[in-house]
């Protein structure tokens, strides 16, 4: 088991750095979502959806046929 461990250390290090930083970006877009802040970063002035996404208000739709 040793041996096996000796023979694949890098494997094992990089593998555990790119769990790491998984782990830390997860960690933090959870904690911005709970905040309230945007994923993106650039908020939402820009956005095509502008207003859509936060806002606590249903969306309505105009029915143009009639």
């Amino acid at each position: 088991m040793l041996a096996w461990i000796a023979g694949n250390i890098g494997t094992i290090l990089i593998l555990a750095a790119l769990i790491a930083a998984v782990t830390a970006i997860t960690v933090g877009l959870l904690r911005d979502k709970k905040r309230g802040k945007s994923s993106c970063g650039c908020g939402c002035a820009n956005c095509a959806m502008n207003g859509s996404c936060h806002s606590n208000k249903p969306l309505e739709f105009s029915n143009k046929n009639g």
